[in-house]
Formats: C-alpha cells, structure tokens, sequence
C-alpha cells in the first residue's frame, strides 16, 4: 500500500485517504518502518503511540532505519518488545552507500540512477544483514486474501482498442498512476509510448495524447533542442487532437520556463504563459477539483480528485482563457482556480486519479474517437508533422 507521508496521514486531520484507512479496509498487516537515530528507549513510546493511537490498525512488526550499531539495535529492540508489545523484524544500519538520493520532489527516480543494479545489490546486501527476511514474509502471508469487491471500474472484459493514445514517458514525464493507464487500455485505448527528449516526430494516426508530470524543469536544455517535436504538437493541436497535460506536462506546454536560476527556455507555445520555478514549493496535497468549464475529461459542474505536487507557478496568463478547475483542499470552502481550457486541450496541475473517476476516462476516449472519426472521414492519414 502506497501513501502520501505517513502511516496515519491522508486528505486531511481525518483518517481518509490514509494509507491506515487502506489496511483497515483491507485486513493488511502493516509493519512500521521506523528512523531509529538518535533514540533508545523513546523508540518504545513511538510505537507505543502508533499502536494506541487506532487499535484497528493491524500493526505486525517494526522495521528499525538508520540505527549506529549493533549494540544500539539491541537496546532498541528491548525497550520496543517489552514496552510496545511489537516484534522487531530487523534493522538496517547508516550506510551512505545504500540511501536513496532525493531532491525537490521527492527521491531521484530510477530512470536517473546510475549504476542502480549496484545500488540495489548493495541494498539487497544491507537488508540480507539485518532484517529476518523470513518472518517478514511469514508477516506478508498472515494477510487474509482480499475481499470481493462490489462492482469494478474494469469492465468485465478489456474492449477491443479503438483509438491510439500518445504517452509521454520518458526521464523529463513519468509521474503517471498505472491503474489509469491500464484503465485507458481496457476501455479501448491502444498506448502509444512517447519519448519528448529523443523522439523527433509524432507517430502517426494518433488519435489524443496524454502528457503526465514529471521534471521538465531539470531537461529543459534537451526539451528546448527538440523542436521537431514540439512543432508536432502545435500541428496536433491546430488540428484539434484532444490533449491531456497534467503537472509538468502543463509547464511543457507553455511558451516557455524559467528554471531555478532564471534562465528561459522556449517550449513547445500551446499555452501563451510562462512557468516559473519557485525556490520554495507552491503546492501540496490531495484535492478535490469542481470542473468550471467543460472539457475533454468531465462537464462543468462535476467533481474530479486527484493530487497537487509543484514548485513552479504559472505567469503571463492572458484574460479570458476558459479556466478548468477550482481546486478544494481539506477545510477550504473557496477553492482556487488551476488549469486552462483551450478547444480540445486541458492542462493543469492536477494529478487526476482516473480510478476515481472512471467517466473521465471514457469522455477523454469518447472526445479521442470523434477526433478520429473527423480526420477519417477527411480521407487522410496523416503524421501530425503534415509528412504522409
């Protein structure tokens, strides 16, 4: 179970969205990764407190991170059996070669490690080590298996694919939930992946494309090399392709980006503003989003759900342009407008969990297939560069 922050943490000061909420839900052993430095004893009442704070939660174990010896794992484990009442399933110790690198948004993604087969062997190494591999996996299998569920958002058998939908996935755009992807799939969407760094054109007969977030900000010497590619864009969207961009795909799509230092870099111009980095971040957290003007995913008026992650803000914004959204934290009854609606374009920073919403996955395709059936009924099939 994957979730934001913590154990207990989720939308806002309740329990929902927690990753907690989840392994109650679902009858999950959950075993508590715990940074042990600089702590003994009060590494006990830690856990203690986790485990009196829901008795519901099904706590199994404790994991003990960043502990200096073996000697220090010893009194750590003491005090947290005897006091807390948990086994200890092991511990890894302060070794600078088995940390994961981290910058703005979070940990280095893999598609940037170097070397990571190594870096994993060394992991693999530290946790052999420390940690009964036995007694986790004793742990994993105490799980009772997983309830029926009522319903689905899979339809009963994957439809034939219908249309063919552009990714973008490459080392700049990669933040994508794969249950959304593998929804578009099984309503019918035939996934074209895309690389923006390397790819000089779009392939063709692409019928929408769909450009997630990711770290344009740290490629934008390479983004801006690549103007085949993003003249393509421009001539999918003159032609009325539908496009989807969440995030960094948003910052893709403006005219251009101002990095951390200041430097700008032209970029592919389907939005007139520009996206500025910001030293301190700008957004975080899970959101509800109230659609102000149709579009390609929902109809004014519904509701949409997804994340906000970013440390860039959107400049020199002309009026007028149809905004998408207004975007609703836990406890904020005014909302603030994000994204914009351009004909069949739709950019924001709003990391959508198409499993949440099903429909907009089917309107995204619904809107994907009439652009398909204008461009066959014109009687050519064409590159998006024009190049038959």
């Amino acid at each position: 179970i994957e979730g934001v922050m913590g154990l207990y943490d989720g939308r806002g000061a309740g329990e929902e969205g927690s990753s907690a909420q989840v392994a109650k839900w679902l009858s999950t052993p959950v075993v508590l990764v715990i940074d042990a430095r600089s702590l003994a004893r009060s590494g006990a009442a830690l856990v203690l407190g986790y485990r009196l704070f829901d008795p519901a939660v099904p706590l199994a174990g404790v994991l003990l991170n960043r502990v200096g010896s073996p000697r220090h794992y010893t009194l750590l484990r003491k005090a947290i059996e005897e006091e807390a009442g948990l086994p200890v399933l092991g511990w890894i110790g302060r070794r600078q070669e088995v940390y994961l690198p981290e910058r703005h948004l979070g940990l280095l993604p893999t598609s940037e490690k170097d070397a990571l087969s190594e870096h994993l062997n060394r992991l693999e190494d530290s946790l052999g080590e420390g940690i009964d591999l036995k007694r986790l996996v004793a742990v994993a299998r105490s799980a009772p298996p997983l309830p029926e569920g009522e319903g689905g958002i899979f339809p009963a058998e994957p439809l034939p694919p219908a249309v063919r939908i552009g990714v973008v996935r490459d080392a700049a755009f990669h933040f994508y939930y794969q249950d959304g992807l593998d929804l578009l799939e099984a309503l019918g969407a035939e996934l074209v992946f895309l690389n923006a760094l390397e790819d000089g054109v779009l392939p063709r007969d692409l019928d929408g494309l769909y450009i997630g977030g990711g770290f344009p900000e740290m490629f934008l010497h390479r983004l801006a090399a690549n103007g085949s590619f993003m003249e393509d864009l421009r001539e999918a969207f003159y032609r009325g392709m539908p496009i989807y961009a969440e995030c960094g795909g948003l910052m893709y799509l403006c005219r251009a980006i101002v990095d951390f230092e200041g430097r700008e870099y032209p970029m592919a111009g389907l939005l007139p503003g520009i996206c500025r980095m910001q030293r301190r971040r700008v957004a975080l957290g899970y959101v509800k989003a109230r659609v102000l003007t149709g579009n390609i995913l929902a109809g004014a008026g519904e509701e949409l759900r997804g994340h906000e992650f970013h440390y860039s803000s959107l400049e020199e914004m002309p009026e007028g342009i149809p905004r998408a959204y207004l975007l609703y934290q836990e406890g904020d009854s005014r909302g603030k407008p994000d994204g914009y609606v351009m004909n069949n374009l739709l950019a924001s920073y709003l990391h959508l969990h198409l499993a949440s919403c099903p429909q907009a996955a089917e309107r995204f395709l619904h809107h994907c297939g009439r652009y398909k059936e204008a461009r066959m009924a014109a009687g050519c099939k064409f590159s998006c560069s024009g190049r038959v």
